[in-house]
């Protein structure tokens, strides 16, 4: 319980960190995270005796091709991520991972072939109702929640296609942008133009350990789903966004009106319906660990 407890309230945390380098470009915050996740990734493949299997994973050309393809979704989910942070859209940002789920279920029913049940329905709908909410109040679509979803339930997908364990493959999709991000970032140095070592030591440490805050996390999930109930994860993976949107709203300031509380109440329905669903459907299954 504890690995998952710290894995998603670091997740949920993750706006402090960036607010921290609001003075450095999304674009370098970016390639410094690229660049440090695949030093991290790669010490702890080493430290645990794993670089066999991530050699072996380079021998699967159709893995190979699909991390590439979740390495460039993860860059832009990323920087979308940062770039809604540090512009003062915390709350838009945790409306989007609020509905990922959701978006996974869509996504599994399309190409999955998989069949939704009737709450599973009704949590769509509420939904999309409120998304509609949001945009006949402001006049356009939630657009960062709806990328932010987007892109990360498009790469859950495509990690769903692959037999590449999370450790080697955050290594292998990192290190897909990770190489010109670090061309980039050297480029800026060498112009003297670049954040690290310009802003001082506090920043060059979070630009430094942006590869552990990465890593940690998901070794610390990936151990927690081997271990705990799924209908717990289901339920405790509601943390990150929870406390993202606590942040926004408490901590940044950022607006709450009444068209965001519609827009907030009908997600945070369909996100009920959808997870009393999937109890109770793992609990209709002999022997799951519901």
């Amino acid at each position: 319980m504890f690995a998952a407890l710290f894995a998603f309230v670091s997740w949920g945390l993750l706006p402090v960190y960036w607010k921290a380098l609001a003075d450095v470009a999304p674009l370098e915050i970016l390639c410094h995270r690229l660049v440090w996740s695949v030093v991290a990734a790669g010490a702890a493949l080493a430290c645990l005796g794993r670089m066999g299997e991530a050699r072996r994973v380079l021998a699967r050309r159709r893995d190979v091709l699909l991390m590439a393809s979740c390495g460039l979704l993860l860059g832009v989910n990323w920087l979308l991520f940062i770039q809604a942070v540090n512009s003062g859209h915390v709350v838009e940002a945790s409306l989007g991972y609020f509905i990922n789920p959701l978006v996974n279920m869509v996504l599994g029913a399309i190409f999955f072939r998989e069949r939704l049940s009737r709450l599973q329905a009704v949590a769509v709908v509420l939904a999309v109702c409120g998304v509609g909410v949001s945009v006949a109040a402001h006049g356009r679509l939630p657009w960062i929640a709806l990328a932010l979803a987007g892109t990360f339930g498009v790469y859950g997908l495509l990690r769903k296609l692959m037999r590449v364990e999370s450790l080697p493959g955050l290594f292998f999709e990192t290190a897909v942008l990770g190489i010109p991000a670090g061309i980039y970032l050297w480029g800026l140095w060498q112009d003297g133009a670049g954040a690290f070592g310009h802003l001082g030591r506090t920043t060059d440490v979070l630009l430094l350990t942006a590869g552990v805050v990465t890593a940690a996390p998901l070794l610390a999930f990936a151990y927690a789903a081997r271990r705990l109930r799924l209908t717990s994860l289901g339920i405790l993976q509601y943390i990150a966004p929870s406390s993202m949107f606590l942040l926004g709203v408490l901590v940044y300031g950022e607006p709450f009106d009444a068209a965001r509380a519609a827009t907030f109440a009908c997600i945070w329905a369909g996100v009920a319906v959808y997870t009393s669903d999937a109890v109770m459907a793992l609990r209709r299954v002999p022997g799951s660990r519901a």
